[in-house]
C-alpha cells in the first residue's frame, strides 16, 4: 500500500497501461471540514467538485470504469443531521448532474439498496440512468447504501432462487457464476483511499480480490488530477501476478 505521495508531479503514466477499473472510497470530507471550523456537510459539499475532477481525468485517461464509494450501509448510523443532509447533496447533485453526465457520454449507474432511500432521491437516480443508458463512454458508478458483505449476499440469494426454481443445478454454481451476480461485475484494478485509513471498509469485497492498493493522506475534498496521476504511476509500478511468479509474469510479457 502506498501511505505517502512520493511524487505528485504527474504526467508520468504509461498510456498503455491505464486500469480498466478504478474504485475510491472518498474519505476525508468531515474531517476536511471540522480542520476549517466548519459542519461537517460543508466538507461533503466541497467533495463534490472533487468527483467532478475525478470523473474528469479518469474519462482524459482511457479509464473504463469508475466505482465511488459514496454511501455505506454502515453510514446511516452518524448524526441525523448529517444523513438527511446527505441526501439532499445526492438529491441536488443527481439533478444538476445528469444532463452534463449525458452530454459527456458517460454511463451513469447507482448500485446498493436503495429501497431506504427518500423517494425523490430514487426518482433522480432512475431518472439519471435513463438519460444516460444508451451512452457508451465512461461507466460511472455510484455505490450508496452499499456494503460488500451484502452484495455477496444479494448474489447468493439470486443463485439460490434459481435453483430453487430449477433453472440452475447447484453443482453448476462456480465463482463466475456468483461475480456475474454481484451488483458490481467486474473486478478493480486500482483502489484508491483518500484520508489516510488503511481499511476497506466493507466495499467491494469481491471485487478487489486482485487489487492494487493506493492509500493517500489527502482529504477527498483536497483530491485533484495530481493525486490521480500518482496513483496510476504506483499502479503502473506495480507488478501484477495473480498467483504467479515473477519470472512466470515477465516470460509471458515477453
Amino acid at each position: 500500500m502506498q501511505n505517502e505521495l512520493n511524487s505528485i508531479a504527474g504526467g508520468s503514466a504509461d498510456s498503455t497501461r491505464i486500469p480498466a477499473h478504478v474504485a475510491i472510497i472518498m474519505d476525508g470530507n468531515g474531517r476536511w471540514a471540522q480542520k476549517r471550523g466548519q459542519m461537517r456537510l460543508a466538507g461533503h459539499r466541497a467533495g463534490v467538485k472533487s468527483v467532478r475532477k475525478a470523473i474528469e481525468f479518469a474519462g482524459q485517461h482511457g479509464i473504463k470504469q469508475l466505482t465511488l464509494f459514496a454511501f455505506s450501509s454502515e453510514n446511516w448510523k452518524r448524526p441525523e443531521t448529517e444523513v438527511s443532509g446527505l441526501m439532499e447533496l445526492f438529491s441536488w447533485a443527481l439533478s444538476n448532474e445528469t444532463k452534463n453526465l449525458a452530454e459527456n457520454n458517460i454511463v451513469f449507474q447507482v448500485v446498493g439498496d436503495l429501497s431506504r432511500f427518500p423517494e425523490k432521491v430514487q426518482t433522480a437516480i432512475a431518472a439519471a440512468e435513463k438519460a444516460t443508458a444508451e451512452n457508451s463512454g465512461l461507466r460511472l458508478v455510484v455505490a450508496a447504501n452499499y456494503g460488500g458483505r451484502w452484495d455477496i449476499a444479494r448474489a447468493a440469494r439470486i443463485l439460490a432462487e434459481r435453483a430453487l426454481s430449477g433453472s440452475l443445478a447447484p453443482q453448476d454454481i462456480n465463482e463466475d457464476l456468483l461475480a456475474s451476480s454481484l451488483a458490481v461485475t467486474n473486478d478493480v484494478d486500482l483502489l484508491i483511499r483518500t484520508g489516510g485509513e488503511h481499511r476497506i471498509s466493507n466495499f467491494l469485497l469481491w471485487q478487489l480480490a486482485y487489487s492494487e492498493i493506493f492509500i493517500t493522506d489527502v482529504l477527498w475534498p483536497d483530491f485533484d488530477d495530481r493525486v490521480f496521476q500518482a496513483a496510476l504511476d504506483y499502479y503502473q509500478g506495480r507488478e501484477r501476478r495473480f498467483g504467479l511468479t515473477s519470472e512466470q509474469v515477465q516470460k509471458r510479457q515477453g
